[in-house]
């Protein structure tokens, strides 16, 4: 296997720079700088980036734009450093986004509790105080994965798909937490739920996260959640949000 980072074709479609092969913080930090630096260069002949867990996807009509003088750029800049020590890029935002854990709203969280070996109490405090990065966007549009998560969260999907959930649903598995766009089956578990909605059609900015943000689930009571449901209707949920420097 070739050795890291590396950068494959994807069809004519473009090109992916892969940071490693499996999930891990490192990687994931190198693929969204890199990303930054790539749209930094304003290339173009790239018609837009995107990132997955560990990789940066740069696409490029490959049927008509010879790829090697972009192949050579992209190469050159990944020389320019260890982009698994780089920091991440300026202007990135620390959402704080309101989430009711367990009850009817998050009927799953005592079996996730013990799929991690932690009390249901232990649950709700370490996953409303875990402070997460949106790793990437997909499955569903602007649908959010984030984490990472303690060890001890490296729980795995079920066995069978819960047949729907709700929009907004906070759902875990494999040290992350997911907030659905929309009503969808899940194989993860529903451990709470949120007002917000991160996927927002009729908006200027139809997806309000972005690889890179931070985020919190922070927990709140029952009552606080039915006023935010009532009170909030732009689908920001109650999220307070704040610029990184």
């Amino acid at each position: 296997m070739a050795e890291l980072p590396r950068i494959r074709y994807v069809g004519l479609s473009g090109l992916l720079v892969q940071f490693g092969t499996d999930m891990s913080e490192p990687a994931n930090r190198a693929a969204i700088a890199f990303r930054a630096a790539v749209d930094a260069h304003n290339w173009p002949e790239v018609r837009e980036t995107s990132t997955s867990l560990v990789s940066t996807f740069i696409s490029v009509d490959l049927a008509a734009c010879a790829p090697e003088p972009l192949v050579e750029k992209l190469q050159a800049l990944l020389e320019t450093r260890n982009w698994l020590e780089s920091p991440l890029p300026a202007g990135r935002t620390f959402w704080e986004i309101p989430a009711l854990y367990g009850t009817d709203a998050g009927p799953q969280l005592e079996e996730a509790a013990e799929a991690a070996g932690v009390s249901p109490e232990t649950a709700i405090a370490e996953l409303s105080e875990a402070r997460m990065r949106v790793l990437t966007l997909g499955f569903a549009p602007g649908q959010p994965y984030t984490g990472e998560l303690p060890p001890h969260w490296n729980i795995p999907r079920q066995q069978a798909l819960t047949q729907s959930v709700p929009a907004g649903a906070l759902v875990v598995a494999i040290r992350q937490l997911i907030v659905f766009t929309n009503a969808t089956p899940t194989g993860w578990r529903h451990v709470g739920q949120t007002a917000f909605r991160n996927f927002r059609p009729d908006s200027d900015t139809p997806i309000a996260l972005s690889p890179g943000d931070e985020i919190c689930f922070r927990s709140v009571s029952a009552a606080e959640y039915a006023r935010i449901q009532q009170s909030d209707t732009s689908g920001n949920g109650g999220a307070q949000r704040e610029i990184l420097s």
